[in-house]
């Protein structure tokens, strides 16, 4: 550390960094693998993450076609709780099945699985990294649908100082910061965003009542970054980040609330024998109100006050990466433990609480992973694995009246079992510009604790919790064709076909009204849902990629269509999937000179079903975004941005009672860049 000190030291007020000796610390982790080719990956660089329309890292990940949030709403309006990511149509659930990874730490909410976006501002990231397709050991558990890594900025994209604010729609600002010291021997970071809107109303007009008004929101986040080189090929990496979001569903009694805090340490070497260790900390806390609504939307009523879920998850990994006889290895093993609850008081009468929930427990998974790839001439072959040992354990559900009698005092039995993950595949280079992918998988998803203890509500609507859920596996094939006719320049197309086994949904048993077992009473609006294990979902599919630049033009294209079907004995045999649209695609056409840019995506997500019983449609959508820079001196430029340009109506939901939400309509910035 006595180095980094004297780095620090150093700084001689403001110095760029191509005044700096050659930089070898890189502050990622182990270098790609060959292998790599084998697989469906899609790469999404610094420049493509800084001209987003909204600014915002879900809206970045949109570039992916088959990637998608539970619903269609981003972090500004929707329930955080909806926020799950997933690939190639495995929808019908809000918890991840795709495992997202910030510079190697998993970042799954520990207690629900949920994605806080807030908490990544763009300008922090470098990289982002797409693998479609389960089983990646390396990765970690939980990489059921696929991967997604978010590398921080390394050195060659920073600036000494860079700043910048814009205003938009609806009373909105978006305002970042971030400063850098960089040098031959490490670099460190210091970073802040600030976001805040009076929002717009969730409910489209033909539906609203007096009770409808606009959805606020106001979100922050920090991070510091310090990478340093502590020995000729050994860098340790140290980040530490916070954030703060604050939403409202634009009713009364809906407003929410996360904050959360993470820490992790990283060495990485980088000799002839690569290795890593990884530790982390995270720490998340949510709280949020749920109303019920009177008739012809005039009023509402607080119905549940889910005011603390405090939940941790602490964990590490260790690999090497040895190359032997040609081979390329990875081996290693890593542990995850989550803890965390929900904390309630509902069963509101006169507007006063009469009962209190408490609802938690632990998951831990402790695995062993090994990944080899190899090549051969024209050859590249892939193979690799990992067992996982997960463990289920003090879960629990206690119920009781605030005059403290005891209603509910379950506590679950403990639960431990073994799961194998697994993939393998070969790439053929038949000639430079082409090459062809088959590759095979294994993942799967042990449920959260959300799933497996919690009860909630949207709306009317009720759902209770299952602590006999098994994990979910999926089994999956892929076959694909690449074409790079130039540097830079990429054509892909691939075919897949997935078998999803215990897929854990959420299963519609009864319409209100009544009184049901785990949620009590849902009237004649609402519906009656339990969390379940379906036998099956297959999905079959083809995912298509374009990108390249020729000149100051650039382009990117990707299309992806899912044939997603329920294979279960029950009612829902042969429906498709919640929330799975069966094509949606993006398409961004952009022009750069210098520092002088602009672009056009255009989106298109098609119908799909809100509810598991395919009765609540939503309609397809497609919309336009615009972006431009443009420069005005050597540290000044100014942006214009347009999210959604043609106001399309982008449905999010449907309610029990025919009501439908909405996302953003027309969103308008501009707004002043300093720095690079």
């Amino acid at each position: 550390m006595k180095r980094f000190w004297l780095v620090l030291a150093a700084w001689p007020g403001v110095a760029a960094a191509q005044d700096a000796p050659e930089i070898v610390v890189t502050g990622r982790g182990l270098a790609d693998g060959p292998g790599d080719r084998v697989y469906d990956i899609v790469t999404l660089e610094r420049d493509r993450i800084l001209s987003s329309a909204s600014g915002r890292v879900e809206d970045v990940l949109r570039d992916v076609a088959g990637l998608q949030q539970f619903r269609r709403s981003d972090s500004r309006s929707a329930n955080p709780t909806s926020q799950g990511i997933t690939f190639r149509g495995l929808g019908g659930n809000a918890s991840s099945r795709a495992l997202l990874l910030l510079d190697g730490v998993p970042q799954a909410d520990p207690f629900g699985g949920w994605v806080a976006f807030p908490a990544y501002a763009t300008d922090r990231l470098g990289r982002v990294r797409v693998t479609r397709g389960g089983g990646s050991g390396v990765a970690g558990p939980g990489a059921l649908a696929g991967t997604i890594e978010l590398d921080s900025a390394g050195p060659g994209d920073l600036s000494p100082f860079a700043a910048s604010i814009a205003g938009g729609s609806r009373a909105s600002i978006d305002a970042r910061g971030s400063a850098a010291l960089v040098r031959s021997g490490g670099f460190a970071t210091l970073s802040g965003a600030y976001a805040r809107g009076d929002g717009f109303v969730p409910i489209v007009r033909e539906d609203r009542g007096t009770a409808d008004r606009a959805a606020p929101f106001e979100q922050a986040s920090a991070a510091a970054r310090a990478v340093v080189q502590i020995a000729p090929m050994t860098e340790l990496q140290a980040n530490v980040s916070a954030f703060t979001d604050s939403r409202d569903r634009g009713l009364d009694f809906t407003d929410n609330r996360s904050e959360g805090a993470d820490a992790s340490l990283r060495l990485v070497g980088r000799g002839p024998l690569g290795w890593s260790l990884l530790g982390y900390l995270q720490t998340r806390a949510f709280a949020s109100r749920f109303a019920s609504v009177g008739a012809g939307r005039a009023s509402t009523a607080l119905t549940l006050d889910q005011y603390n879920v405090p939940a941790t998850g602490i964990g590490g990994r260790a690999e090497i990466a040895p190359e032997w006889g040609g081979v390329s290895l990875r081996l290693g093993g890593d542990l995850r433990v989550v803890t965390g609850e929900t904390q309630e008081r509902y069963t509101y009468v006169a507007g006063n609480p009469t009962r209190r929930r408490v609802a938690g427990g632990r998951n831990t998974t402790a695995g062993l992973f090994a990944d080899a790839s190899v090549t051969s001439g024209d050859l590249v072959f892939s193979a690799g694995g990992r067992i996982d040992r997960w463990a289920i354990g003090d879960g629990r559900l206690q119920e009781a009246a605030l005059t403290g009698a005891t209603l509910t005092d379950q506590r679950f039995v403990d639960r431990q079992g073994w799961e194998p993950t697994g993939r393998a595949g070969v790439a053929w280079t038949p000639a430079d510009p082409l090459t062809l992918r088959l590759a095979g998988y294994r993942g799967w998803r042990l449920p959260t604790l959300n799933e497996l203890y919690r009860p909630f509500r949207v709306g009317a609507d009720a759902t209770a919790a299952n602590a006999a859920l098994a994990p979910e596996t999926l089994w999956g094939a892929e076959a694909g064709v690449e074409l790079r006719p130039a540097a830079g320049v990429r054509f892909a197309a691939t075919a897949f076909a997935n078998d999803l086994r215990d897929a854990i949904a959420n299963v519609t048993v009864a319409n209100g009204p009544g009184t049901f077992p785990g949620v009590g009473f849902v009237s004649a609006a609402g519906v009656f849902r339990r969390r379940a294990n379906l036998d099956h979902v297959r999905v079959k599919g083809i995912e298509l990629d374009a990108s390249g630049r020729v000149g100051p033009i650039e382009g990117r294209l990707s299309y992806a269509y899912t044939d997603a079907r329920v294979c279960d004995m029950g009612a829902l045999d042969g429906l498709r999937p919640a929330q799975t649209p069966a094509h949606s695609g993006s398409a961004t056409l952009g022009w750069r000179r210098d520092r002088w840019q602009a672009s056009a995506t255009l989106r298109h997500v098609a119908g799909q079903y809100e509810d598991d019983a395919n009765l609540r449609r939503l309609s397809a959508a497609t919309t336009l975004d615009l972006f431009a820079t443009l420069p005005a001196t050597r540290w000044l430029a100014f942006e214009a941005r347009a999210e959604n340009v043609t106001d399309t109506r982008i449905e999010t939901a449907i309610g029990g009672d025919g009501v439908v939400e909405r996302a953003a309509p027309r969103t308008l910035w501009l707004g002043v860049r300093l720095g690079g």
